[in-house]
């Protein structure tokens, strides 16, 4: 019997995953990953959120109890706070904009969750996220596929997984859809069956980013300009980290026409306000790559991608030269933003993905 340890936020997704491999015959362990300190919680608590709040821990519990599984509780709020929240933070001072959901995949999910699972002896670890891998036996590689329920697909956030975490993944939520999990949380009379989704970042369960970097980092704001891409002086901004590429509302400057944030220099500490038409652009640079279903890219490749997580992907040419990845888009892309991700697909397989430099 093969030993398992799933992940277990609190939610009904990572509860389904669960039962689904209880169902199915496995030696399963659930897991719930403590990221903050007690304050950081008790805080996430009063707030109303549902991600890493104590009520959390005791949905994932009394899922595991009613099952029947053992259910443990693992300290790695050193390793989120240095690896995803200081990131997030250093990241955002630079005048990028970053996706903590990925680094915390990345360094935490099914990097030190799995090394974890291999000390303890499990076979694999499990999450609740929407998507699929497969072992493509031609190419000799795993691969990651998009879910069945589109509006859910979680890749986006899951290109940075390697050969050898995908031999060791499960993600049963990826041929069902959103309302048949909800159906079988109800069929089992689970605890959090109506339980709504996590939407924020949940280390900011306010949505107050600014006020957190300021608090994190003892960073003290700067006032700076606001220039037209002319450089001519429009007005004076609150901070650099107050703004992020393609935003409109909440300038706090009335030009008498719309104006949106096109580009940020931080040596300069202005921020350049532009017409929508000049957010779009067609080629971009990629760092921090990551490959899946091929081992390299070796000549211009056909591919679909994506610069937002809830964006459709489009056609481009992805190339790799002297160390650096480009994506050449067939139409220009809106808003693409230095530090966020940019996934590549090949129909439904995911070919890969880096940070937009």
């Amino acid at each position: 019997m093969s030993k398992v340890m799933v992940g277990m936020s609190g939610g009904v997704d990572s509860s389904v995953c669960a039962l689904l491999l209880h169902e199915q015959g496995y030696d399963v362990t659930g897991v719930t990953l403590k990221m903050f300190g007690d304050d950081d919680i008790v805080q996430a608590e009063k707030e109303g959120k549902t991600c890493c709040a104590l009520n959390d821990v005791l949905d994932a519990r009394s899922v595991a109890y009613k099952l029947g599984f053992e259910h443990l509780t693992f300290n790695f709020k050193d390793c989120f706070r240095e690896k995803v929240m200081k990131q997030f933070v250093e990241s955002y001072i630079s005048g990028k904009t970053p996706n903590p959901c990925i680094e915390c995949n990345r360094h935490i999910k099914f990097d030190k969750m799995l090394r974890r699972a291999f000390e303890l002896g499990y076979d694999y670890i499990a999450t609740g996220h929407y998507a699929v891998v497969e072992y493509d036996e031609k190419s000799g590689r795993y691969l990651l596929k998009r879910s069945a329920d589109r509006t859910k697909d979680q890749t986006y956030v899951l290109y940075s997984l390697t050969q050898e975490q995908l031999a060791h993944i499960i993600f049963p939520l990826g041929n069902l859809s959103k309302s048949e999990v909800r159906q079988l949380a109800e069929k089992y009379a689970l605890v959090n069956a109506d339980k709504p989704d996590s939407q924020d970042i949940c280390f900011v369960p306010d949505g107050n980013y600014v006020e957190f970097i300021k608090k994190f980092a003892e960073y003290e704001q700067t006032e700076g300009n606001f220039i037209d891409t002319g450089g001519k002086i429009l007005g004076t901004h609150k901070g650099i980290i107050n703004y992020t590429i393609g935003q409109r509302k909440g300038l706090g400057i009335a030009l008498g026409k719309p104006a949106y944030v096109v580009s940020k220099d931080i040596s300069a500490n202005t921020v350049t306000l532009g017409d929508e038409q000049e957010l779009y652009t067609s080629t971009l640079t990629a760092t921090d790559v990551n490959l899946i279903s091929v081992e390299k890219i070796t000549e211009p490749m056909r591919i679909t991608a994506k610069t937002r997580y809830t964006q459709k992907e489009t056609p481009a040419t992805l190339s790799y030269n002297n160390g650096v990845y480009t994506v050449d888009f067939d139409v220009p892309q809106r808003a693409i933003t230095s530090g966020q991700a940019v996934v590549f697909y090949d129909g439904d397989t995911v070919i890969g993905g880096g940070t937009i430099v």
